[in-house]
């Protein structure tokens, strides 16, 4: 099991940039597809990025392909999503997830953090 702890959310204003951090808590994190999620108010959660372990290879939703770039730190069991240009679409909790399976799917995800929210104002 991969326990995996989100920071860096927070409020800014439309046209602002977050960093969102996930550490992992496990042995082999280089093994680990990592993937960001959101989940906006009365929403699916959908899928925002991912790496993968070779590559690394990034993957982005269409909704966010060049704004938000998804980064990984083997050496420090890290993935990082840095969010430019941000929207008040892009409100939402954030999660960070691991898993070995389609990227895309949230189902293929064995562990997820607890969230962060990000809130862009208008």
């Amino acid at each position: 099991q991969v326990q995996l702890v989100e920071s860096g959310g927070g409020l800014v204003q439309a046209g602002g940039s977050l960093r969102l951090s996930c550490t992992a808590s496990v042995r082999a994190f280089s093994a680990y597809v990592m993937g960001w999620f959101r989940q906006a108010r009365g929403k699916e959660r959908e899928f925002v990025a991912a790496i993968n372990r070779i590559g690394p290879t990034p993957y982005y939703a269409d909704s966010v392909k060049g704004r938000f770039t998804i980064i990984r730190d083997n050496a420090k069991n890290a993935v990082f999503l840095q969010m430019n240009s941000l929207r008040p679409e892009d409100t939402a909790v954030y999660y960070c997830a691991a898993g070995n399976g389609n990227f895309r799917r949230d189902n293929e995800y064995d562990d997820w953090g607890q969230g962060t929210q990000v809130t862009v104002s208008s």
